[in-house]
């Protein structure tokens, strides 16, 4: 199910408050905002929510079998490139940076946020359907920069919705490792030089060494060791 606002502060507030409150909402029901008036994105960052482009989340139920609840951010990853490479001509390059960063032609084209509530998780996931947000520190793209035509922000949520419950049961049918292969599978290749921002310690550089059994990034120093990080802020070199 999908449900329309015209205007809110934040899609995943507003699933949290609804849970919170004992509303019966299930697995797979989506709530976006034709405009959201304070999106917020990974580490606190705000997120632009300029009207055209998608501002929208999902829940899941979470069971008791299921895989470790922050691995859902390679799901949503998944979910979004499958979107991307579905609506883009062929001859576009659809690329993953750790964690959940999808890029084409190597900017950024869309925003995954997770939060907990309860027995549940809040997918937010925000496209950049028709414009994209001038960043300092980063190239943005959106959809329609890209090559795409005739597209909107609520057909666009109706091919997410297949492909996030798609991934979806992959992760829990396949298990982690699935989910990880298909990731790796899509994300830049082993040796890529990338440069990784850590709180309280700075910059780490190194060479993208593939990701632990946890999907924890595994970074190979110039020195030939290997530092796994679990959170940070990564660009490629």
């Amino acid at each position: 199910m999908i449900e329309v606002v015209e205007e809110t502060a934040s899609t995943n507030a507003d699933l949290v408050r609804r849970l919170g409150a004992g509303e019966g909402i299930g697995e797979g029901f989506w709530l976006r905002a034709v405009r959201q008036s304070a999106g917020r994105g990974r580490r606190g960052k705000a997120w632009s929510s300029p009207a055209g482009n998608l501002y929208a989340s999902t829940v899941v139920a979470l069971r008791a079998d299921d895989p470790p609840v922050h691995t859902l951010a390679f799901v949503a990853a998944l979910a979004v490139c499958d979107l991307v490479l579905s609506l883009l001509p062929a001859a576009a390059s659809v690329q993953l940076k750790w964690p959940n960063d999808v890029l084409v032609d190597g900017a950024k084209i869309s925003g995954i946020l997770l939060e907990r509530s309860g027995d549940h998780v809040i997918v937010g996931i925000g496209v950049n359907v028709v414009s994209a947000p001038e960043l300092s520190d980063r190239a943005t793209t959106s959809i329609l920069a890209s090559g795409a035509s005739d597209i909107d922000a609520q057909a666009v949520l109706h091919v997410l919705d297949a492909r996030f419950a798609e991934r979806l049961a992959q992760w829990r049918c396949e298990g982690l490792s699935g989910t990880l292969a298909a990731w790796q599978q899509s994300a830049y290749p082993l040796g890529t030089a990338l440069k990784v921002m850590l709180d309280g310690e700075g910059q780490v550089t190194g060479t993208f060494a593939g990701l632990d059994p946890d999907g924890a990034l595994r970074l190979r120093l110039a020195d030939g060791g290997l530092r796994v990080i679990h959170a940070g802020d990564v660009s490629l070199v």
